[in-house]
């Protein structure tokens, strides 16, 4: 068990440092110190509305303490020296209760000054957590750009490992595709695969059929050639021929003629 919950609080602390940033800690941090600065000033709020309330008993009490002297000094004068000593001895009372009073509102005054005090070096303390905090925050900022671009560059990045894998599959697929591909043509023209479309020839009906083609073609360039050579000699015979027959007539036209020589 003790195992089990060693192991349970490790991986929580673990799963806890994960998924904790920094930058809202320090703003928790701070919202938190906010807060105590203001329960701070409401104290001290609380304690001058109390000083201030027991300074207004304290002004109405010697009001009534002098009220009651003047009282016994007008009664005395009169004659009636019971009624200025009922009057003396009402002001004795409310004396006390204005030394009482007194000695409230200075321990009030006092713990004002201290709450005063407190709040002020709770409010320097605050602002310079706030500046640090925003320093922190911004140093964290930029730590954690770098880091993204460094890891983007060198291709360990989350995302750019999942764009390498990626291109790694179409790569193998490719590859792939192509082994196959020539392997497929490769069995077609060895004949070990037939082709049910009958387009394609195996290596040996290729080379017969090229060679095949070529005797035709050098067949008919020869007959051409032939007839070519046929058809000029045939038209010189008739030309000849021709000639031939053309002295004839013309000598058989007058075969009376005799030559002539010339006397000389």
């Amino acid at each position: 068990m003790k195992r089990m919950g060693m192991l349970f609080r490790a991986k929580a602390n673990k799963a806890l440092d994960r998924a904790e940033d920094p930058r809202e800690t320090l703003d928790y941090s701070y919202q938190k110190q906010l807060e105590l600065l203001q329960k701070v000033r409401r104290g001290v709020a609380d304690v001058a509305t109390s000083r201030k309330r027991l300074e207004l008993q304290l002004s109405q009490l010697q009001g009534q303490s002098t009220k009651l002297e003047d009282q016994g000094k007008k009664a005395l004068a009169l004659g009636r020296e019971d009624l200025a000593r009922e009057a003396l001895s009402r002001r004795a009372a409310l004396q006390q209760q204005v030394t009482d009073l007194e000695s409230q509102h200075q321990t009030l005054q006092g713990e004002e000054e201290k709450l005063t005090l407190a709040a002020q070096r709770l409010q320097a303390k605050v602002d310079a957590f706030r500046t640090k905090k925003e320093t922190i925050k911004a140093t964290y900022t930029a730590a954690q750009a770098q880091t993204r671009i460094g890891e983007a560059f060198s291709g360990i990045s989350e995302e750019m490992g999942d764009v390498g894998m990626a291109i790694q599959r179409a790569e193998d697929k490719t590859a792939q595709l192509q082994a196959r591909s020539g392997a497929i043509d490769e069995l077609l023209a060895s004949g070990a695969l037939d082709d049910q479309s009958g387009m394609a020839k195996d290596d040996i009906t290729a080379e017969l059929d090229r060679l095949s083609g070529g005797t035709d073609v050098e067949l008919e360039l020869q007959r051409m050639k032939a007839e070519l050579a046929g058809g000029t000699s045939g038209n010189g015979q008739q030309a000849i021929e021709g000639g031939a027959g053309q002295e004839g007539s013309q000598k058989a036209q007058d075969p009376r003629e005799a030559p002539r020589f010339d006397k000389q």
